[in-house]
Protein backbone atom coordinates (compact mmCIF):
# COMPACT_ATOMS: atom_id res chain seq x y z
CA UNK A 1 0.00 0.00 0.00
CA UNK A 2 1.21 3.51 -0.75
CA UNK A 3 0.31 6.80 0.88
CA UNK A 4 0.11 10.07 -0.98
CA UNK A 5 0.44 13.22 1.08
CA UNK A 6 -0.75 16.61 -0.16
CA UNK A 7 0.07 19.58 2.02
CA UNK A 8 -2.00 22.75 2.09
CA UNK A 9 0.87 25.10 2.82
CA UNK A 10 0.73 28.44 4.60
CA UNK A 11 3.68 30.58 5.43
CA UNK A 12 3.94 31.49 9.11
CA UNK A 13 6.86 30.36 11.23
CA UNK A 14 4.90 27.54 12.83
CA UNK A 15 4.00 26.17 9.42
CA UNK A 16 7.65 25.88 8.46
CA UNK A 17 8.12 23.88 11.62
CA UNK A 18 5.31 21.60 10.51
CA UNK A 19 7.09 20.90 7.21
CA UNK A 20 10.23 19.89 9.09
CA UNK A 21 8.08 17.68 11.29
CA UNK A 22 6.52 16.04 8.25
CA UNK A 23 9.93 15.43 6.71
CA UNK A 24 11.08 13.92 9.97
CA UNK A 25 8.54 11.15 10.12
CA UNK A 26 8.66 10.60 6.38
CA UNK A 27 12.32 9.71 6.54
CA UNK A 28 12.96 8.19 9.93
CA UNK A 29 11.40 4.96 8.68
CA UNK A 30 13.88 4.82 5.83
CA UNK A 31 17.57 5.14 5.14
CA UNK A 32 16.74 6.93 1.89
CA UNK A 33 17.98 10.51 1.63
CA UNK A 34 15.80 13.37 0.40
CA UNK A 35 18.44 15.62 -1.12
CA UNK A 36 16.58 18.22 -3.19
CA UNK A 37 13.20 19.79 -3.93
CA UNK A 38 10.62 16.94 -3.93
CA UNK A 39 13.28 14.32 -3.26
CA UNK A 40 14.90 12.00 -5.83
CA UNK A 41 14.83 13.77 -9.20
CA UNK A 42 11.97 15.97 -7.94
CA UNK A 43 9.55 13.04 -8.18
CA UNK A 44 8.00 13.30 -4.71
CA UNK A 45 8.43 9.52 -4.39
CA UNK A 46 10.15 7.92 -1.41
CA UNK A 47 10.77 4.36 -2.60
CA UNK A 48 12.19 3.04 0.69
CA UNK A 49 9.80 4.57 3.22
CA UNK A 50 7.68 2.15 5.23
CA UNK A 51 4.90 2.42 7.79
CA UNK A 52 4.12 6.05 7.03
CA UNK A 53 1.31 7.34 9.24
CA UNK A 54 -1.99 8.31 7.67
CA UNK A 55 -3.11 9.66 11.03
CA UNK A 56 -1.16 12.62 12.41
CA UNK A 57 -1.64 16.00 13.99
CA UNK A 58 0.48 18.68 15.63
CA UNK A 59 1.06 16.27 18.53
CA UNK A 60 0.31 12.77 17.22
CA UNK A 61 2.95 10.77 15.27
CA UNK A 62 5.39 13.68 15.54
CA UNK A 63 8.91 12.69 16.46
CA UNK A 64 10.17 16.27 16.85
CA UNK A 65 9.46 19.78 15.65
CA UNK A 66 11.43 22.97 15.18
CA UNK A 67 10.80 26.61 14.30
CA UNK A 68 13.48 27.78 11.85
CA UNK A 69 11.83 31.11 10.93
CA UNK A 70 9.92 32.47 7.94
CA UNK A 71 10.18 30.90 4.53
CA UNK A 72 8.63 28.52 2.04
CA UNK A 73 11.63 26.32 1.23
CA UNK A 74 11.21 22.59 1.75
CA UNK A 75 13.63 20.70 4.02
CA UNK A 76 16.17 18.28 2.56
CA UNK A 77 17.78 15.34 4.34
CA UNK A 78 21.09 13.50 4.01
CA UNK A 79 23.51 11.64 6.27
CA UNK A 80 21.34 12.08 9.34
CA UNK A 81 20.90 15.84 8.97
CA UNK A 82 17.90 17.97 7.98
CA UNK A 83 18.60 21.26 6.17
CA UNK A 84 16.35 24.19 5.41
CA UNK A 85 16.49 27.94 4.83
CA UNK A 86 14.68 30.82 6.49
CA UNK A 87 14.52 34.52 7.18
CA UNK A 88 15.32 35.12 10.84
CA UNK A 89 13.57 37.49 13.23
CA UNK A 90 16.37 40.02 12.75
CA UNK A 91 15.97 39.90 8.94
CA UNK A 92 18.96 37.73 8.11
CA UNK A 93 18.93 34.89 5.60
CA UNK A 94 19.86 31.57 7.16
CA UNK A 95 20.70 27.99 6.30
CA UNK A 96 19.96 25.72 9.27
CA UNK A 97 20.85 22.11 10.05
CA UNK A 98 19.08 19.79 12.49
CA UNK A 99 19.83 16.30 13.69
CA UNK A 100 17.42 13.97 11.91
CA UNK A 101 16.79 11.74 14.92
CA UNK A 102 16.46 14.29 17.72
CA UNK A 103 15.65 17.60 16.00
CA UNK A 104 18.56 19.26 17.80
CA UNK A 105 19.84 22.31 15.96
CA UNK A 106 23.37 21.53 14.76
CA UNK A 107 24.32 24.84 13.20
CA UNK A 108 22.93 28.00 11.63
CA UNK A 109 24.80 30.05 9.02
CA UNK A 110 23.47 33.55 8.41
CA UNK A 111 23.90 36.18 5.70
CA UNK A 112 22.83 39.84 5.69
CA UNK A 113 19.66 40.11 3.65
CA UNK A 114 20.69 43.32 1.91
CA UNK A 115 18.25 45.20 -0.32
CA UNK A 116 15.60 42.56 -0.97
CA UNK A 117 13.76 42.63 -4.29
CA UNK A 118 10.04 43.12 -4.81
CA UNK A 119 8.22 39.94 -3.82
CA UNK A 120 4.59 38.99 -4.25
CA UNK A 121 3.02 36.77 -1.56
CA UNK A 122 3.02 33.89 -0.98
CA UNK A 123 6.66 34.11 -2.06
CA UNK A 124 9.31 34.83 0.60
CA UNK A 125 13.02 35.82 0.55
CA UNK A 126 13.86 32.29 1.77
CA UNK A 127 11.96 30.36 -0.89
CA UNK A 128 14.55 28.25 -2.71
CA UNK A 129 14.85 24.67 -1.43
CA UNK A 130 18.51 23.78 -0.81
CA UNK A 131 20.21 20.72 -2.29
CA UNK A 132 22.77 18.48 -0.61
CA UNK A 133 25.16 15.67 -1.47
CA UNK A 134 25.62 14.74 2.18
CA UNK A 135 28.97 16.51 2.49
CA UNK A 136 27.88 19.95 1.32
CA UNK A 137 24.67 21.99 1.33
CA UNK A 138 23.93 24.25 -1.65
CA UNK A 139 21.53 27.14 -1.08
CA UNK A 140 20.40 30.13 -3.12
CA UNK A 141 19.30 33.58 -1.93
CA UNK A 142 18.74 36.35 -4.47
CA UNK A 143 20.79 38.93 -2.55
CA UNK A 144 23.59 36.50 -1.66
CA UNK A 145 23.99 34.14 -4.60
CA UNK A 146 24.59 30.41 -4.60
CA UNK A 147 26.58 29.16 -1.61
CA UNK A 148 28.08 25.81 -0.62
CA UNK A 149 28.34 25.07 3.10
CA UNK A 150 30.02 22.21 4.93
CA UNK A 151 27.19 19.91 5.99
CA UNK A 152 28.97 19.11 9.28
CA UNK A 153 29.43 22.61 10.66
CA UNK A 154 27.87 25.11 8.22
CA UNK A 155 31.15 26.78 7.25
CA UNK A 156 31.10 28.42 3.85
CA UNK A 157 33.14 26.51 1.25
CA UNK A 158 32.42 28.72 -1.72
CA UNK A 159 30.03 31.42 -2.92
CA UNK A 160 29.04 32.30 -6.46
CA UNK A 161 27.37 35.67 -6.94
CA UNK A 162 24.46 35.73 -9.36
CA UNK A 163 22.89 38.82 -10.90
CA UNK A 164 19.60 39.77 -9.31
CA UNK A 165 16.68 38.36 -11.34
CA UNK A 166 13.86 40.70 -12.31
CA UNK A 167 10.20 39.91 -12.91
CA UNK A 168 7.71 42.05 -14.79
CA UNK A 169 4.97 40.91 -12.40
CA UNK A 170 7.10 41.45 -9.30
CA UNK A 171 6.97 37.80 -8.23
CA UNK A 172 10.51 37.59 -6.90
CA UNK A 173 12.90 34.62 -7.24
CA UNK A 174 12.22 31.09 -6.02
CA UNK A 175 14.61 28.79 -7.90
CA UNK A 176 16.10 25.65 -6.37
CA UNK A 177 19.42 24.02 -7.32
CA UNK A 178 20.00 20.30 -7.91
CA UNK A 179 23.14 18.16 -7.77
CA UNK A 180 24.00 15.98 -10.77
CA UNK A 181 27.23 13.97 -10.64
CA UNK A 182 30.02 16.49 -9.88
CA UNK A 183 27.93 19.54 -10.78
CA UNK A 184 25.41 21.87 -9.19
CA UNK A 185 22.77 22.67 -11.80
CA UNK A 186 20.92 25.94 -11.35
CA UNK A 187 18.62 27.95 -13.56
CA UNK A 188 16.75 31.21 -13.35
CA UNK A 189 13.97 32.04 -15.74
CA UNK A 190 13.14 35.70 -15.24
CA UNK A 191 11.94 38.45 -17.56
CA UNK A 192 15.36 39.96 -18.19
CA UNK A 193 18.17 37.41 -18.65
CA UNK A 194 17.17 33.77 -18.18
CA UNK A 195 19.85 31.07 -18.05
CA UNK A 196 20.79 27.59 -16.93
CA UNK A 197 24.27 26.95 -15.54
CA UNK A 198 26.45 24.24 -14.05
CA UNK A 199 29.03 24.83 -11.33
CA UNK A 200 31.69 22.46 -10.06
CA UNK A 201 30.21 21.29 -6.78
CA UNK A 202 33.61 21.17 -5.08
CA UNK A 203 35.00 24.57 -6.14
CA UNK A 204 32.00 26.62 -7.28
CA UNK A 205 33.67 27.39 -10.61
CA UNK A 206 31.34 27.78 -13.58
CA UNK A 207 31.50 24.77 -15.89
CA UNK A 208 29.03 26.18 -18.40
CA UNK A 209 26.32 28.84 -18.63
CA UNK A 210 23.64 28.71 -21.33
CA UNK A 211 21.32 31.67 -21.93
CA UNK A 212 17.58 31.02 -22.34
CA UNK A 213 16.48 34.18 -24.19
CA UNK A 214 13.01 32.93 -25.12
CA UNK A 215 11.92 32.47 -21.51
CA UNK A 216 9.68 34.59 -19.30
CA UNK A 217 9.58 34.45 -15.51
CA UNK A 218 9.08 30.92 -14.16
CA UNK A 219 10.08 28.62 -11.32
CA UNK A 220 10.40 25.05 -12.57
CA UNK A 221 13.24 22.97 -11.09
CA UNK A 222 15.59 21.06 -13.45
CA UNK A 223 15.06 17.31 -13.72
CA UNK A 224 17.13 14.49 -15.20
CA UNK A 225 15.81 12.23 -17.97
CA UNK A 226 17.61 9.27 -19.55
CA UNK A 227 16.33 8.15 -22.95
CA UNK A 228 17.97 6.10 -25.67
CA UNK A 229 21.10 5.74 -23.57
CA UNK A 230 21.58 9.50 -23.17
CA UNK A 231 20.99 11.55 -20.02
CA UNK A 232 19.69 15.10 -20.38
CA UNK A 233 18.98 17.96 -18.01
CA UNK A 234 15.39 18.98 -18.71
CA UNK A 235 13.79 22.35 -17.93
CA UNK A 236 10.17 23.35 -18.37
CA UNK A 237 9.90 27.01 -19.36
CA UNK A 238 7.64 29.45 -21.16
CA UNK A 239 6.10 27.65 -24.10
CA UNK A 240 8.84 25.04 -24.33
CA UNK A 241 10.28 22.00 -22.63
CA UNK A 242 14.01 21.81 -23.39
CA UNK A 243 16.75 19.24 -22.93
CA UNK A 244 20.42 20.11 -22.34
CA UNK A 245 23.69 18.20 -22.38
CA UNK A 246 24.76 18.04 -18.70
CA UNK A 247 28.45 18.12 -19.64
CA UNK A 248 28.43 21.13 -21.98
CA UNK A 249 25.09 22.93 -21.50
CA UNK A 250 24.29 22.61 -25.20
CA UNK A 251 20.60 22.63 -25.99
CA UNK A 252 19.76 19.25 -27.51
CA UNK A 253 16.02 19.38 -28.09
CA UNK A 254 12.89 21.43 -27.63
CA UNK A 255 9.22 20.47 -27.40
CA UNK A 256 7.19 23.59 -28.15
CA UNK A 257 3.97 22.57 -26.46
CA UNK A 258 3.85 24.35 -23.08
CA UNK A 259 2.11 27.52 -21.90
CA UNK A 260 3.31 31.00 -20.97
CA UNK A 261 3.80 30.90 -17.19
CA UNK A 262 5.51 27.82 -15.72
CA UNK A 263 5.69 27.36 -11.94
CA UNK A 264 5.38 23.58 -11.70
CA UNK A 265 8.14 20.98 -12.01
CA UNK A 266 7.75 17.94 -14.29
CA UNK A 267 7.84 14.35 -13.05
CA UNK A 268 9.99 11.80 -14.89
CA UNK A 269 9.14 8.11 -15.10
CA UNK A 270 11.52 6.10 -17.28
CA UNK A 271 12.07 8.03 -20.49
CA UNK A 272 8.86 10.05 -20.21
CA UNK A 273 8.38 13.53 -18.75
CA UNK A 274 4.95 14.37 -17.31
CA UNK A 275 3.88 17.98 -16.93
CA UNK A 276 0.78 19.77 -15.64
CA UNK A 277 0.32 23.53 -16.04
CA UNK A 278 -2.21 26.17 -15.16
CA UNK A 279 -1.30 29.47 -16.81
CA UNK A 280 -4.02 32.05 -16.33
CA UNK A 281 -6.00 33.03 -19.37
CA UNK A 282 -6.75 31.16 -22.59
CA UNK A 283 -4.33 30.24 -25.36
CA UNK A 284 -4.72 33.67 -26.97
CA UNK A 285 -3.86 35.50 -23.76
CA UNK A 286 -0.23 36.36 -24.39
CA UNK A 287 1.91 38.48 -22.09
CA UNK A 288 0.39 41.88 -22.91
CA UNK A 289 -2.94 41.10 -21.23
CA UNK A 290 -1.35 39.96 -17.98
CA UNK A 291 1.14 42.84 -17.96
CA UNK A 292 -1.51 45.51 -18.48
CA UNK A 293 -3.58 44.00 -15.69
CA UNK A 294 -0.56 43.98 -13.36
CA UNK A 295 1.42 47.14 -14.24
CA UNK A 296 -0.96 49.59 -15.91
CA UNK A 297 -1.39 51.60 -12.73
CA UNK A 298 -3.56 54.35 -14.24
CA UNK A 299 -5.66 51.83 -16.20
CA UNK A 300 -5.45 53.74 -19.47
CA UNK A 301 -4.83 50.57 -21.50
CA UNK A 302 -1.25 51.64 -22.21
CA UNK A 303 2.03 50.72 -20.61
CA UNK A 304 4.18 53.74 -19.78
CA UNK A 305 7.90 53.55 -19.15
CA UNK A 306 7.63 54.78 -15.58
CA UNK A 307 5.23 51.95 -14.78
CA UNK A 308 8.16 49.51 -15.07
CA UNK A 309 11.49 49.05 -13.30
CA UNK A 310 14.39 50.83 -15.00
CA UNK A 311 16.04 47.49 -15.79
CA UNK A 312 13.25 46.87 -18.33
CA UNK A 313 13.56 50.21 -20.11
CA UNK A 314 15.92 48.88 -22.79
CA UNK A 315 13.38 46.21 -23.68
CA UNK A 316 10.65 48.85 -23.51
CA UNK A 317 12.47 50.94 -26.13
CA UNK A 318 12.75 47.88 -28.40
CA UNK A 319 8.99 47.55 -28.46
CA UNK A 320 8.23 51.29 -28.73
CA UNK A 321 8.50 51.39 -32.51
CA UNK A 322 6.84 54.79 -32.97
CA UNK A 323 8.76 56.30 -30.03
CA UNK A 324 5.67 57.80 -28.43
CA UNK A 325 6.74 56.76 -24.93
CA UNK A 326 3.99 54.17 -24.36
CA UNK A 327 3.42 50.57 -25.38
CA UNK A 328 0.04 49.45 -26.68
CA UNK A 329 -1.29 46.17 -28.05
CA UNK A 330 1.34 44.16 -29.92
CA UNK A 331 4.10 46.59 -28.94
CA UNK A 332 4.02 45.07 -25.45
CA UNK A 333 4.59 41.57 -26.75
CA UNK A 334 7.30 42.79 -29.11
CA UNK A 335 9.12 44.36 -26.18
CA UNK A 336 9.04 41.50 -23.71
CA UNK A 337 7.98 38.23 -25.36
CA UNK A 338 10.20 36.44 -27.88
CA UNK A 339 8.66 36.37 -31.39
CA UNK A 340 9.62 32.68 -31.57
CA UNK A 341 7.72 31.91 -28.37
CA UNK A 342 4.39 33.71 -28.19
CA UNK A 343 2.87 31.22 -25.77
CA UNK A 344 -0.47 31.97 -24.16
CA UNK A 345 -2.38 30.73 -21.14
CA UNK A 346 -4.55 27.71 -20.49
CA UNK A 347 -4.64 24.44 -18.58
CA UNK A 348 -2.81 21.37 -19.90
CA UNK A 349 -1.42 17.98 -18.91
CA UNK A 350 1.22 16.41 -21.15
CA UNK A 351 3.49 13.42 -21.57
CA UNK A 352 6.70 14.09 -23.51
CA UNK A 353 9.20 11.39 -24.42
CA UNK A 354 12.76 12.40 -23.54
CA UNK A 355 15.70 12.34 -25.89
CA UNK A 356 15.67 13.32 -29.51
CA UNK A 357 17.37 16.15 -31.36
CA UNK A 358 16.12 19.53 -32.48
CA UNK A 359 12.39 20.30 -32.52
CA UNK A 360 10.66 17.16 -31.22
CA UNK A 361 7.18 18.66 -30.85
CA UNK A 362 5.64 16.46 -33.53
CA UNK A 363 7.56 13.28 -32.67
CA UNK A 364 7.87 13.18 -28.86
CA UNK A 365 4.64 14.69 -27.52
CA UNK A 366 2.93 11.43 -26.53
CA UNK A 367 -0.36 12.86 -25.32
CA UNK A 368 -1.79 16.26 -24.50
CA UNK A 369 -4.91 17.06 -22.49
CA UNK A 370 -6.79 20.30 -22.01
CA UNK A 371 -8.04 20.00 -18.43
CA UNK A 372 -8.98 22.28 -15.56
CA UNK A 373 -7.34 19.91 -13.07
CA UNK A 374 -3.77 21.35 -12.90
CA UNK A 375 -2.57 23.78 -10.24
CA UNK A 376 -0.50 26.80 -11.15
CA UNK A 377 1.99 25.95 -8.36
CA UNK A 378 1.60 22.37 -7.08
CA UNK A 379 3.55 19.93 -9.27
CA UNK A 380 2.18 16.57 -10.45
CA UNK A 381 2.97 13.21 -8.84
CA UNK A 382 3.59 10.26 -11.19
CA UNK A 383 3.29 6.95 -9.37
CA UNK A 384 1.86 3.46 -9.80
CA UNK A 385 0.71 4.09 -13.36
CA UNK A 386 -1.15 7.28 -12.51
CA UNK A 387 -0.58 11.02 -12.51
CA UNK A 388 -2.00 12.66 -9.37
CA UNK A 389 -2.88 16.37 -9.17
CA UNK A 390 -4.14 18.61 -6.39
CA UNK A 391 -5.05 22.28 -6.60
CA UNK A 392 -6.64 25.21 -4.83
CA UNK A 393 -9.86 24.36 -3.07
CA UNK A 394 -8.80 20.82 -2.25
CA UNK A 395 -9.58 19.52 -5.73
CA UNK A 396 -7.81 16.34 -6.81
CA UNK A 397 -7.63 14.42 -10.08
CA UNK A 398 -5.82 11.40 -11.47
CA UNK A 399 -4.93 10.29 -14.99
CA UNK A 400 -3.46 7.19 -16.60
CA UNK A 401 0.24 7.65 -17.34
CA UNK A 402 0.07 5.54 -20.49
CA UNK A 403 -2.54 7.43 -22.46
CA UNK A 404 -3.80 10.30 -20.27
CA UNK A 405 -7.20 8.74 -19.80
CA UNK A 406 -9.11 9.97 -16.78
CA UNK A 407 -9.03 7.89 -13.59
CA UNK A 408 -11.02 10.44 -11.65
CA UNK A 409 -11.83 14.04 -12.38
CA UNK A 410 -11.75 16.97 -9.96
CA UNK A 411 -12.95 15.34 -6.78
CA UNK A 412 -12.81 17.43 -3.63
CA UNK A 413 -10.73 15.96 -0.82
CA UNK A 414 -12.81 17.97 1.65
CA UNK A 415 -10.05 20.28 2.75
CA UNK A 416 -10.45 23.76 1.33
CA UNK A 417 -7.78 26.40 0.98
CA UNK A 418 -4.76 27.17 -1.19
CA UNK A 419 -2.48 24.29 -2.15
CA UNK A 420 1.12 25.33 -2.81
CA UNK A 421 2.99 22.19 -1.76
CA UNK A 422 3.08 19.25 -4.15
CA UNK A 423 1.88 15.72 -3.33
CA UNK A 424 4.38 13.11 -2.15
CA UNK A 425 4.20 9.35 -1.75
CA UNK A 426 5.91 6.51 0.10
CA UNK A 427 5.17 2.89 0.81
CA UNK A 428 3.17 1.91 3.88
CA UNK A 429 2.35 -1.53 5.25
CA UNK A 430 -0.77 -0.46 7.10
CA UNK A 431 -3.59 2.05 6.82
CA UNK A 432 -5.85 3.48 9.48
CA UNK A 433 -9.17 5.09 8.61
CA UNK A 434 -9.90 7.65 11.27
CA UNK A 435 -11.74 10.89 11.68
CA UNK A 436 -8.44 12.75 11.36
CA UNK A 437 -7.35 11.43 7.96
CA UNK A 438 -8.55 11.89 4.42
CA UNK A 439 -7.52 9.50 1.71
CA UNK A 440 -8.51 7.97 -1.60
CA UNK A 441 -8.46 4.18 -1.86
CA UNK A 442 -8.72 2.43 -5.22
CA UNK A 443 -10.70 -0.74 -5.56
CA UNK A 444 -9.09 -3.68 -7.31
CA UNK A 445 -10.72 -2.66 -10.56
CA UNK A 446 -8.85 0.65 -10.31
CA UNK A 447 -11.94 2.75 -9.68
CA UNK A 448 -11.44 5.49 -7.12
CA UNK A 449 -13.74 7.28 -4.73
CA UNK A 450 -12.99 10.05 -2.24
CA UNK A 451 -13.57 9.21 1.40
CA UNK A 452 -15.36 11.71 3.57
CA UNK A 453 -13.05 12.13 6.54
CA UNK A 454 -10.44 14.86 6.68
CA UNK A 455 -7.95 16.48 8.96
CA UNK A 456 -6.79 19.96 9.79
CA UNK A 457 -3.69 20.18 11.93
CA UNK A 458 -3.79 23.13 14.31
CA UNK A 459 -0.88 25.54 14.53
CA UNK A 460 -0.58 28.58 16.82
CA UNK A 461 -1.07 31.08 14.01
CA UNK A 462 -3.17 29.30 11.40
CA UNK A 463 -4.67 25.93 10.69
CA UNK A 464 -2.31 23.84 8.59
CA UNK A 465 -4.15 21.10 6.72
CA UNK A 466 -2.21 17.98 5.80
CA UNK A 467 -4.09 15.42 3.78
CA UNK A 468 -3.14 11.78 3.20
CA UNK A 469 -4.39 9.51 0.44
CA UNK A 470 -3.87 5.81 -0.06
CA UNK A 471 -3.31 4.59 -3.58
CA UNK A 472 -2.26 0.98 -3.16
CA UNK A 473 -4.08 -2.13 -4.23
Amino acid sequence: MSCIFAKNRCFATACIAAFVTLASFLTTASAEDWTQFRGPNSTGVSADSKNLPVKFSSVENVKWSAEPGRGIASPVIAAGRVFTTSTTADKKLAVIAYDEESGKKLWQTEYPAGALPEITPPNEPASATPATDGDRVYAYFSTVGLVALDARDGKELWKHEIAMPHYLMGWGPANSPIVYEDKVIFNIDDDLASFIMALDRYTGKVVWNTPRPEMLGGFSTPVVCTANGRTDIVIAGSGKMKGYDPQTGKQLWTCNSLLRTIMTTPAVIGDTIYMSIQSYGDTDRVLKFALLQWRDTNQDGKLAKDELEKVFWKKFDKGDKNKDGVLIDDEIDAAFQAPTNMAGGGNIIQAIRGGGTGDVTKTHLQWNLTSKSPSNIASPLAYDGRLFLVKKGGISAAFNLKDGSEVWSRKRIRNLGNYYASPETGRSTSRAKTDTSSYLKPARNRSFSPKTTWETVASPHRRLPMIGYTSGR
